[in-house]
């Protein structure tokens, strides 16, 4: 029986400058999936939440300039 289970990456994503902008996983074909995190050029928190087949599923979470939570946002799997 083959397996169904696809490859996961960890990928990182860049600013300009060299700091990193976000990181989370894809599938062996690119898309984003799993938990996801993004950055301020600064380094502080700007957003992170889960995504299943790249769509933003679960809570996602909004962070202010200070890195703390600013806003919460629940989005719901698209029918198939």
């Amino acid at each position: 029986m083959a397996s169904t289970k696809k490859a996961l990456k960890e990928r990182i994503d860049y600013h300009k400058d060299g700091s990193v902008r976000a990181k989370g996983m894809t599938t062996d074909t690119g898309i984003l999936t799993g938990y996801w995190e993004w950055f301020r050029k600064d380094g502080t928190k700007l957003r992170s939440g889960h995504l299943e087949n790249g769509e933003q599923v679960g809570e996602w979470i909004t962070y202010d300039k200070l890195g703390q939570k600013y806003k919460v946002s629940h989005f719901k799997p698209k029918a198939k």
